[in-house]
């Protein structure tokens, strides 16, 4: 749809707050009037040759769009700075006093869409880099960028790269190779249980829960990269959930659903195969993080509860990019509102699932400079087609939602902030955070859009357990595909002990130690002290064997 699944609702109700209250502060109109007449005597005076005045409010200009040479050169220096000013103006004028938060943050968001659309590096006469370009290829690659324009918005593949695709990135073949069997399955997952590569390994199983928005084999993409590979090398016995991509016949799977099919049945499975009182190291990524720490609240509380019968201990718990307070839940939370899960739910209502695209355009807008307007210009204007990386081939292989389950989350995680709150229910009994006592080893991203990394570090003030947090560079997929010797990694580490004082995100960030390198060793190191003496490794009984991995849910795809 034209919004991009986004509510008009919302937006309308946005800009009315800031014009309405602009509409009633005279001083405000009078302050803006003042800031854009001395912004655009400014950028006057540097289109006439003059330096940039004292009182210009976008002086430093780091931004990857501007960093050619050519961009100091008049006129195209003279349009960057103009445009500079045209952004501080608006991050001053999109928000009035009065509004109400969620509207002020709506409108200084879209006013950054606006301006990123608006830059002169988007546009053929205001480039200099696409200039000369053009000249040097003679024109060519402003064809091949028609070309590529013409393509997309008829929606006809490129040849070439539709065969390029087909070759590389095959799931069972380039990506999702790590040696294993699917040893359970029901209706929502498949269990991947890994072949050792060691003598030994720990007697502790390490059981990954990924998030449901992504197929599972982002944590086992190339065998140079993945991190199951890396684990089952290092001597550790690893689980994965496969999750079952939906279609209009699982619309009413749920929250529930998703834990106790999801979660719950696959760790009885590892508790047969392991036996019922050998500890178990779980850890959940993004979504299937927070559904992890869901159980691991619902195992921590005194008596358990019906559903949690019979499961295996707790040895440890690792949350990565998962969020379990989302009070605060950064950019990705403009878009979550009444108004939006009413418009969701109307769209899905018809459906059964939300696709894959119609999730997608929430995502390219939090990262619209660098996966739309930045993008574009390259494939548009410099005739370019982003190569294709294992990385990128899996952000490609979209999964559903289903209905009910989408809505709930939507509603008890983003909007009520339930499982904080100590009201997310299991078995009809609020469960809380509190109540998680095992070590915690929990992993933000440094450019997170999705889970911020200040809102994972929630966790610290939700419960008194041992959390080891490490903060890492990268955004939320690519920083944690942080393979050993990938360049220019760091992170920062530093352990909180159980029932240790409350500090502040910042002032942790400014006291933990800082490491160059990938943070997966420190993760192994980790695990390793909190397991048992390595045991003899055996191979995967031929009798539990359902299907080798990556399984079959995982290659079931759409058309969407």
């Amino acid at each position: 749809m034209l919004t991009r699944s986004l509510s008009p609702v919302s937006l309308s109700l946005a800009w009315a707050d800031w014009a309405w209250h602009l509409m009633q502060s005279p001083g405000r109109q009078m302050e803006l009037a003042a800031l854009a007449t001395r912004l655009g005597l400014d950028s006057v005076r540097v289109a006439a040759g003059g330096t940039p005045g004292d009182e210009h409010l976008g002086a430093a200009d780091d931004d990857p769009r501007f960093r050619d040479d050519a961009w100091t050169q008049w006129p195209f220096g003279a349009l960057r700075h103009a445009f500079r000013n045209q952004e501080a103006f608006w991050r001053e004028a999109a928000s009035t006093p009065g509004m109400k938060a969620q509207h002020a943050a709506e409108t200084q968001f879209f006013a950054r869409q606006w301006l990123g659309m608006l830059t002169p590096a988007n546009w053929l006469p205001t480039n200099p880099v696409v200039l000369a370009d053009a000249v040097e290829s003679g024109g060519t690659h402003l064809v091949q960028g028609a070309m590529n324009w013409l393509r997309d918005i008829t929606g006809q593949p490129d040849p070439q790269a539709l065969a390029q695709e087909d070759s590389r990135f095959v799931v069972g073949r380039d990506v999702a190779v790590t040696p294993g069997k699917v040893v359970y399955r029901n209706r929502l997952v498949e269990l991947i249980r890994y072949a050792p590569q060691t003598k030994t390994v720990c007697p502790e199983p390490v059981f990954i829960v990924p998030s449901w928005i992504m197929k599972y084999y982002v944590l086992d993409l190339s065998p140079h990269n993945s991190l199951v590979r890396y684990l089952v090398g290092e001597g550790h016995t690893v689980y994965m959930v496969s999750w079952l991509n939906p279609d209009a016949r699982d619309q009413d799977l749920s929250m529930d659903d998703y834990l106790g099919l999801g979660l719950f049945d696959a760790l009885r499975a590892i508790s047969h195969f392991h036996g019922a009182d050998q500890a178990v190291h779980a850890t959940g990524y993004c979504l299937g993080g927070t559904l992890m720490a869901i159980a691991a609240a619902a195992l921590g509380r005194h008596g358990g509860s019906a559903s949690t019968k019979g499961l295996p201990p707790l040895r440890s718990l690792t949350l990565i990019a998962a969020q379990t307070d989302f009070s605060e839940p950064g950019e990705l939370g403009l878009f979550i509102d009444e108004s939006q899960v009413r418009l969701l739910d109307e769209i899905m209502r018809g459906q059964g699932y939300l696709t894959g695209k119609q999730m997608a355009g929430t995502f390219q807008f939090l990262h619209s400079r660098e996966l739309v307007w930045t993008r574009r210009m390259r494939e548009y204007l410099l005739g370019e087609r982003e190569e294709r990386s294992d990385l990128s081939a899996w952000n490609a292989d979209t999964t559903r939602m289903p209905a009910l389950m989408h809505h709930q989350y939507l509603t008890g995680l983003y909007l009520h902030n339930a499982l904080a709150g100590g009201r997310w229910r299991v078995d009809g009994h609020a469960v809380s955070v509190a109540d998680i006592r095992v070590p915690v080893f929990l992993i933000g991203t440094e450019n997170d859009h999705v889970s911020p990394w200040h809102s994972v570090y929630q966790l610290h003030r939700l419960c008194d357990a041992e959390v080891t947090f490490v903060l890492v560079a990268g955004g939320h997929n690519a920083g944690i595909i942080s393979e050993p010797g990938h360049p220019r990694r760091h992170y920062r580490i530093a352990l909180r002990r159980a029932r240790g004082p409350w500090l502040h995100a910042e002032r942790w960030q400014q006291q933990a130690e800082l490491r160059d390198g990938s943070w997966w060793p420190a993760w192994q190191t980790w695990l390793a002290a909190r397991s048992g003496t390595p045991v003899r490794a055996k191979p995967i009984p031929a009798d539990v064997a359902i299907a080798d991995a990556p399984g079959t849910f995982v290659l079931k795809r759409y058309a969407d």
